[in-house]
């Protein structure tokens, strides 16, 4: 069923119709003549009519109560970047390796979420810190909830840590022999001793 609209001279006329199919033929049938369009609209049967019809639809009492602000919001986010990321980063071990650099240090937040957060903004986002808190708002990543821009400042400050002055100079050992020459233009930091040791589990690995 559905409301058509036929013309008469200069007025038009709305009426309930139906389509039946009849000996293979589609014929329209009218089951109720609703009145001249103009004076529905000037009445406000027109609306009333449809108000009154809709809160047997469902899909339409939804629509209608969004709309009439009594729908509940909620929040949605992405979760695809890290869904994939998340694996990739326990599978290289970038989590174990940050936890064992950080047994030492008494943080009051997740330092390795926060990494895991600046890595993926710059993989999908290139920008700041500051953006990648903003960004973080729109994708549903794991323990980032409560990390705040002034967390993002320290992490990456935490990764640019110079080492002791014994592992500034010469050949400096690392994981399963592994090691690094220090340079005379940069001062090793901790990010520097993070590679390594990813460089080192990524080589066992390999081995097994």
């Amino acid at each position: 069923m559905f409301v058509r609209a036929k013309k008469r001279g200069q007025r038009i006329y709305l009426m309930i119709v139906k389509n039946e199919r009849v000996n293979g033929k589609v014929k329209q049938t009218v089951l109720h003549h609703l009145g001249r369009l103009d004076i529905l609209q000037q009445t406000g049967e027109l609306d009333r009519l449809l108000i009154s019809a809709q809160r047997f639809s469902e899909n339409l009492a939804v629509l209608s109560g969004h709309d009439r602000g009594e729908s509940i919001t909620t929040r949605t986010r992405r979760i695809g970047p890290a869904l994939v990321f998340e694996r990739l980063w326990r599978e290289l071990k970038i989590d174990k390796v940050l936890a064992d650099s950080l047994a030492e240090r008494k943080f009051e937040f997740d330092v390795e979420r926060a990494v895991f957060l600046t890595v993926l903004h710059r993989l999908f986002a290139p920008g700041s810190d500051r953006a990648a808190e903003k960004w973080k708002e729109y994708y549903a990543i794991e323990g980032t909830d409560e990390l705040s821009l002034h967390h993002l400042y320290r992490a990456m400050a935490w990764l640019g840590e110079p080492l002791p002055e014994d592992q500034q100079h010469g050949r400096v050992p690392g994981r399963a022999g592994l090691g690094q020459w220090a340079t005379p233009f940069a001062p090793r930091c901790i990010k520097d001793r993070i590679e390594e040791a990813l460089f080192a589990a990524r080589r066992e690995c390999l081995r097994v």
